[in-house]
């Protein structure tokens, strides 16, 4: 059973910075390209950032040269480091099994963790 569970998320001041993680189990975590996904209050789903199977990684233009992800094959982890955070970030994050070694596409995703940005 593919299990994905993040942490991490929290009330942040804006310019503050935050890293979320996720824990990943029941698939071979190594093969898939993980994604993060948020979700604004009252919005659909927004794609954030991937990661392939070989570590290459892309983000969204909202983000860009702001957040950082990275995994951890070796203890099946996943994180977004935050940084330079807006009002505007705020939103439940998930992290998301990519269907294949590549690309934004995912079949699976976590319960989700809040990140509120005000002051």
């Amino acid at each position: 059973e593919v299990r994905l569970v993040e942490s991490g998320g929290g009330l942040v001041q804006p310019g503050g910075s935050l890293r979320l993680s996720c824990a990943a189990s029941g698939f071979t975590f190594s093969n898939y390209a993980m994604n993060w996904v948020r979700q604004a209050p009252g919005k659909g789903l927004e794609w954030v950032s991937v990661i392939t199977n070989d570590g290459s990684s892309g983000y969204a233009d909202s983000v860009k040269g702001r957040f950082t992800i990275s995994r951890d094959n070796m203890k099946n982890t996943l994180a977004l480091q935050m940084s330079s955070l807006k009002p505007e970030d705020t939103a439940v994050y998930y992290c998301a099994k990519g269907r294949r070694g590549y690309g934004r596409t995912y079949d699976y995703r976590g319960q989700g963790t809040q990140v509120t940005v005000s002051s």
